[in-house]
């Protein structure tokens, strides 16, 4: 009973920190919008945009993440034969990737913060594509903990609809700010 829990935990604050990690780097998004604004509403909004990156990041998501990984760890300590399953070393790749997004997304708040109010070097367009990082790594860690050997066995149809997945969002994107300017 209690691995279950724990693993309860460990899903409820893994839901935690994706959220945090998807609205913090559209407010990145947001705070690169503003470079067509006229100064004072552009200072406002960079202001604000500053404040609630920190605040998502320091109250919501790093709180998160820490728990999501010491119950990932617990798990790992109450069932240590994970370690030995190839599904299982697939899924902690895929959370090495998450972890070096995490480091960028922080990086980045950093940097925002720094910058008091100026323009943050890096294009709309990187940033928007850096906005769906994370949804990819949710699929690939979702899909190999779901299909476990199967996601081995099967890895090139997933890699075909891993691929097929991207396209689909990346057109759906394209036709819903289709007439966005």
């Amino acid at each position: 009973m209690l691995y279950s829990i724990i693993k309860a935990v460990h899903i409820i604050f893994m839901v935690s920190y994706f959220a945090g990690i998807f609205y913090l780097v559209r407010i990145f998004v947001y705070y690169k919008d503003t470079d067509v604004f006229e100064e004072n509403k552009r200072k406002i909004l960079r202001e604000q945009y500053v404040f609630m990156a920190r605040r998502l990041w320091n109250i919501i998501t790093v709180p998160a993440g820490i728990i999501m990984l010491l119950s990932g760890l617990t798990l790992i300590f109450l069932n240590s034969g994970l370690m030995k399953t190839p599904w299982f070393q697939l899924k902690l790749t895929f959370l090495v990737g998450l972890g070096i997004y995490h480091v960028w997304c922080w990086k980045k708040v950093l940097q925002i913060k720094k910058l008091d109010g100026n323009v943050l070097q890096i294009e709309n367009i990187k940033l928007r594509q850096a906005n769906e990082i994370a949804t990819f790594i949710l699929f690939l860690v979702v899909f190999t903990v779901i299909l476990k050997s199967m996601a081995i066995e099967y890895w090139w149809q997933l890699i075909a609809g891993f691929f097929v997945l991207v396209i689909l969002i990346m057109m759906t994107v394209k036709l819903v700010n289709k007439n966005k300017k």
